[in-house]
């Protein structure tokens, strides 16, 4: 079996191409970088489109990091520390990342909480309430929520 050999750009096709895959969706400048590596650049041209591409507001890892937030927070309701962690995975500056948490509404972002925990809490078989208050803290903890929350979530919900 042969393998396919990557066809190679010139910097003025591969502009072209980056520019297309920097519309369809939000870009890091890390991403960017790989796929012109992958289309046989050399570092100097790579740097080069990536300053062009900055430039022309094609990459805009501030409006990346908002975009990330919203929809990590919104849709998938994940918790602050979560979020962050990807955020820097993706190589975002802490600027950037500092501008995107600004996108959690702090009153939606308890209710994110207290749904996930009550989503959980119906679902979890454990009768033992000592077990059963582990198991909700570390799910809530896996996703993301910082521990005082967490907590205060769990307390109010034993209240009821």
């Amino acid at each position: 079996m042969e393998k396919k050999k990557q066809k190679t750009y010139t910097p003025k096709e591969a502009l072209i191409k980056a520019a297309a895959y920097c519309a369809y969706q939000d870009r890091t400048q890390q991403e960017v970088r790989d796929k012109l590596y992958s289309y046989g650049l050399e570092h100097d041209d790579v740097e080069e489109l990536i300053v062009r591409l900055s430039q022309e507001k094609m990459i805009d890892e501030e409006r990346y990091a908002q975009a990330y937030v919203r929809g990590k927070y919104s849709l998938k309701r994940w918790g602050r520390r979560k979020i962050m962690q990807g955020l820097k995975a993706k190589g975002i500056s802490d600027y950037c990342i500092k501008q995107g948490m600004k996108e959690i509404d702090p009153e939606v972002y308890e209710q994110n909480l207290l749904h996930l925990l009550e989503k959980k809490n119906s679902t979890e078989k454990e009768k033992n309430p000592f077990t059963r208050r582990q198991k909700l803290n570390y799910y809530l903890l896996s996703k993301g929520y910082e521990n005082d929350l967490v907590q205060d979530a769990i307390k109010s919900l034993e209240k009821e």
